[in-house]
């Protein structure tokens, strides 16, 4: 097998590996670029492979650094199989078609004011490029061993404990095996299930997204609490951009935590993007993904005011003017979606909060409040940074370099090699000498386009 990095090295997006072996050509992961234009700029790039030729795809989970290529791959003739697990299928139905949708808004948005150098500017894919691509979509289960159609290849899909859906994939030829880390969950998650103990494999690929950082340990329930109940004391608004998959669903079984005690019950709690809004609805089609009950799971959707339309989402500002409230509106990052609407709305008043809920890419619009910087461009303007900024550092969905430490004490064997990906310079770095100074492992970093055979 040759094994060759396209994406997600040097940088914590764009995940993208080749796996070659026998003629065959297998796609691990197909993700868009996020964060700086630099990067950004990359997913424009034509691959350095035919994607005619792609065999399969297999993907670790939905989130967009993760599948949002695939419609773009498609468009551009790969016509194979996207092999995923029935809950990643069920989140890319929602995921792909919004990003194809938000990248068309883009483009009008670029197009009707002027701030693009492309002229006319265009989306990366359409919505329908995305509903397209989807129909080649196959899910399997978990723990069940594929065989790849005409190749030597198996691959089995192991719990990853990040999202609904998300999975290690363990490759096979018969003499070698490598593992496909994708994203590691958290080790005590209280929404999300555990990863699986993985005990062997010749090769392995691990995220290095916290390599350099321990997550901090306090309760986010009582973070929360601090954030909601002094911005409310103020009469402000607390804005949460937040990644419509798994971080809303997080976060709102944190408010329902402090609505059940008693201590929010006041303050009213807006999600505000239709696709975190489908998102949290796959709980309960997906219960073994997760901990949380039926009752739970209901009593959320009580507490909660979901807004589908445009015209709510502006409702919320209009009638509600002047309120305290929480909104949890998509992009994590602040990188585009309905939460951009609401920081032009709230930035710039010292009485509100934005509270940045997770890891922010560098370059990305969160990255730049969390620095503190004291304006910030939305649509091609100019907007005042008044408002308080607040990060949280505990309630990321990937685990820290000592969780992935005691993750991969469950080998019983050691790899031939560990490759570092998904991170930042710094936190591949470290997280390779943390690797090597606890178990004397080979750890490498690979770089853009390198490829190695195994």
């Amino acid at each position: 097998m040759k094994l060759t990095f396209l994406g997600a090295v040097g940088t914590v997006t764009g995940s993208r590996y080749l796996l070659e072996d026998d003629n065959r050509k297998i796609l691990i992961d197909a993700g868009l670029f996020q964060g700086r234009k630099e990067l950004r700029e990359r997913n424009w790039t034509p691959p350095t492979f035919d994607p005619a030729d792609i065999d399969a795809v297999l993907l670790t989970h939905a989130h967009i650094d993760h599948s949002g290529y695939i419609p773009r791959l498609v468009k551009e003739g790969f016509r194979g199989p996207v092999y995923c697990t029935a809950a990643t299928q069920d989140l890319c139905n929602i995921l792909l078609p919004d990003s194809g949708h938000l990248q068309e808004e883009d483009a009008e948005s670029a197009n009707r004011h002027g701030y693009s150098r492309h002229v006319p500017a265009l989306p990366l894919y359409t919505q329908e490029d995305a509903e397209v691509a989807l129909q080649q979509f196959h899910p399997v289960e978990f723990g069940k061993r594929y065989e790849l159609k005409d190749s030597l290849l198996n691959f089995t899909m192991y719990r990853a404990g990040h999202i609904l859906g998300a999975a290690f994939i363990r490759i096979d030829d018969g003499m070698t095996s490598v593992l496909f880390g994708g994203d590691i969950g958290r080790l005590n998650n209280p929404v999300m299930k555990p990863p699986a103990k993985i005990q062997q494999a010749d090769y392995l690929l691990i995220e290095s997204t916290y390599g350099d950082r321990l997550h901090n340990t306090d309760d986010p329930t009582e973070d929360i609490f601090r954030v909601v109940r002094d911005t409310a004391a103020r009469g402000g608004t607390v804005v949460i951009p937040s990644f419509a998959v798994g971080r809303t669903q997080a976060i709102l079984y944190h408010i329902y935590q402090l609505k059940k005690q008693g201590r929010l019950s006041d303050i009213p709690v807006f999600v505000d993007s239709s696709m975190a809004i489908r998102a949290t609805a796959l709980m309960g089609r997906h219960p073994a993904d997760h901990r949380l009950s039926p009752d739970v799971c209901k009593a959320i959707d009580e507490m909660t005011r979901y807004t589908q339309t445009t015209e709510e989402s502006k409702e919320i500002n209009s009638r509600h003017n002047g309120m305290p409230k929480v909104i949890i509106s998509a992009s994590g990052m602040a990188t585009g979606g309905r939460v951009l609407h609401h920081l032009k709305q709230y930035v710039g008043d010292m009485r509100n909060t934005v509270l940045l809920a997770g890891f922010q890419a560098d370059g990305t619009r969160g990255d730049r409040l969390a620095r503190g910087e004291k304006e910030i461009s939305i649509h091609g303007e100019m907007w005042p940074v008044r408002a308080q900024i607040v990060k949280l550092d505990n309630m990321s969905a990937h685990a820290d370099y000592s969780e992935i430490l005691s993750w991969l004490g469950n080998f019983n064997a050691q790899p031939r090699r560990v490759f570092i990906t998904h991170g930042e310079p710094a936190a591949a770095e470290a997280m390779q000498g943390h690797i090597t100074d606890t178990f004397g492992w080979d750890a490498h970093i690979p770089a853009m386009g390198e490829s190695v055979d195994l």
